[in-house]
């Protein structure tokens, strides 16, 4: 007769403190989403998923739960979907209804998506990829899903470029050049100024799944920043890249402020509920340290400052 194992995960703790989250990362799933009339996207994603624990058990019974958990996701990846955040939506509700001790389930998950693209100058085919970022909680108040994206780019200081046209206009009127062509030059032919390669982030959360499309999110991303940047660049595409960010130097808060305009113009029919998450991040190229802001914000809150209201 064997003898039955106790169930330590189920007994009281020694300090009777609940958690937020436990739970499990790096677990790696296919995902497909559907397209109308075209292939589905396939996706190498990898998911993180964490139940809260209440102050009187030990422990959420990882080799169970895993069990649980790889079921559950295994069961969310299967369906047919259009949303990827869709997928991470269902396996939170499933996991809320299979854990009786558990009063919210989060799932979030992350994955490279690779898009096709010409180069800006010679029109040479290239790619462009960027992190899908995808989110669900889900709670007897029912479940709040997140999709955006992190994607690379080129920023230019303003500053350093401030102080390069100062020298610039010194050394024209230093060789008798007029004032006018001096800012006329300067006007026409940005001067350098220290770049660096900068990653933005922009997600959308709300209740339900966020009527966002994920490419505009991309886009409204991309172009928060002084330029874009390419896989592929023959030395056209190198001079109008170069050309661009300077033509367009920001500091790291002007990118985040960027992505705030980006998404009250593309995405005015967002509920005022739902919740904007803005981050830019820069690799310094002069200095041992890197440059961050970030904001999170009410849709309707954003679009009232963006609007100057």
């Amino acid at each position: 007769m064997s003898q039955q194992l106790p169930d330590v995960q189920a007994s009281s703790p020694d300090v009777a403190v609940g958690l937020n989250h436990v739970g499990v990362t790096g677990v790696e799933k296919l995902v497909k989403v559907d397209r109308a009339e075209k292939r589905p996207l396939i996706f190498m994603a990898e998911f993180e998923v964490f139940v809260d624990l209440p102050a009187w058990r030990k422990g959420a019974d990882m080799s169970r739960n895993m069990e649980v958990i790889d079921e559950t996701l295994e069961a969310a990846v299967s369906k047919s979907t259009y949303r990827i955040e869709d997928v991470c939506g269902d396996a939170a509700e499933r996991l809320l209804e299979k854990h009786d001790y558990t009063t919210s389930a989060e799932v979030r998950m992350e994955a490279e998506y690779v898009t096709r693209e010409e180069t800006p100058a010679s029109g040479m085919q290239t790619q462009s990829t960027a992190d899908i970022i995808a989110s669900a909680t889900a709670s007897e108040d029912g479940t709040r899903e997140e999709i955006g994206a992190r994607v690379t780019g080129m920023t230019v200081c303003p500053c350093s470029q401030g102080m390069s046209a100062s020298r610039a206009r010194e050394t024209l009127r230093g060789l008798d050049v007029d004032d006018e062509t001096i800012e006329q030059f300067l006007t026409e032919v940005p001067q350098a100024g220290h770049s660096q390669r900068g990653h933005a982030t922009l997600t959308v959360e709300s209740e339900g799944a966020p009527e966002v499309d994920l490419n505009e999110l991309i886009e409204v991303a991309r172009d928060s920043m002084s330029a874009r940047i390419y896989n592929l660049a023959k030395r056209p595409d190198e001079d109008h890249m170069t050309y661009e960010a300077h033509a367009d130097a920001k500091f790291v808060e002007d990118c985040v402020r960027a992505m705030a305009e980006g998404v009250v113009e593309h995405f005015p029919d967002l509920p005022d509920d739902a919740v904007v998450t803005m981050k830019q991040s820069n690799d310094e190229s002069i200095h041992q340290h890197n440059a961050h802001a970030e904001r999170v914000a009410h849709f309707g809150d954003l679009r009232g400052e963006v609007n100057g209201q």
